[in-house]
């Protein structure tokens, strides 16, 4: 194939189980930008959460955000689009699942932050507000986030798809590590945000490689060309995938980009 787009996840798969990006990885990502390739990188995390991510990287490379609810100029650290929630879906949404799971705990992310019921505890210190239940659903979110304390993230969701299952053509439910799901606006996810981010650079999936390690990659690597489960990924990640490269602790994307490159300059 000839690869123009690589796209990646972040955490579990370019990061190590540390959190730390090898130098091995950063290098391996500017040569495939200096190379004319673009780089993207596609995440749940918000745009707060990216600093590091830019500074680690070089500024190089534009990011999907929110599960591709959000298109995030890494050379910048600025919002360029964004494809929220309605209000009422939202709201709908919302109540839906509390009705359902009245121990759900629940957040809602917007471009500027996140807001949580006062039960919902962040995985960071900063960058959220605390209010009740209604005052999360009176403005467009990117996420609708939520966590149960009898749950693992894998059967809340379950639980979740069962509870708005009339609502389903109105949202994208998914998850990734932690304790948490995820819900986006209908048709919004990872491949969504890297196909609208590809087709305006004329970019046809075929020509796309993707790597990633958890259920809300999966979209992802289904629409890329080549999509490739990292060796830690969910089992269900690797059954759809491609190929699977070696883990995140051993630079498994970086190993497939160095091989890619090679390959180019024969």
């Amino acid at each position: 194939m000839t690869v123009r787009l690589i796209a990646s996840d972040i955490d579990g798969t370019l990061l190590r189980d540390d959190g730390t990006m090898s130098d091995r990885t950063v290098a391996a990502l500017a040569a495939a930008e200096d190379a004319g390739i673009v780089v993207v990188l596609c995440t749940g995390r918000p745009p707060r959460w990216m600093h590091p991510i830019a500074e680690t990287t070089g500024h190089r490379g534009l990011a999907i955000c929110a599960n591709g609810a959000i298109v995030y100029d890494l050379h910048t650290e600025t919002v360029v689009e964004h494809f929220p929630i309605d209000v009422e879906v939202g709201r709908r949404l919302a109540v839906a699942l509390k009705t359902a799971l009245p121990d759900a705990q629940m957040a809602v992310e917007r471009v500027d932050g996140m807001w949580r019921e006062p039960s919902y505890v962040p995985i960071a210190p900063t960058g959220h507000t605390e209010a009740a239940f209604e005052d999360l659903l009176t403005e467009p979110m990117v996420k609708l986030i939520a966590k149960h304390p009898g749950m693992t993230s894998a059967e809340l969701h379950a639980a979740a798809h069962d509870a708005v299952a009339e609502l389903a053509d109105l949202a994208e439910t998914t998850y990734s590590s932690g304790s948490i799901i995820e819900i986006s606006a209908a048709g919004v996810t990872k491949a969504f945000g890297l196909e609208h981010l590809a087709t305006e650079r004329g970019i046809d999936a075929a020509d796309v490689v993707a790597f990633g390690d958890m259920p809300n990659d999966i979209p992802m690597l289904s629409w890329a060309g080549r999509g490739v489960a990292v060796g830690n990924a969910h089992p269900d990640v690797v059954a759809i995938a491609d190929d699977v490269c070696a883990s995140n602790e051993d630079d498994g994307v970086a190993q497939v980009i160095e091989e890619l490159l090679a390959t180019r300059s024969r």
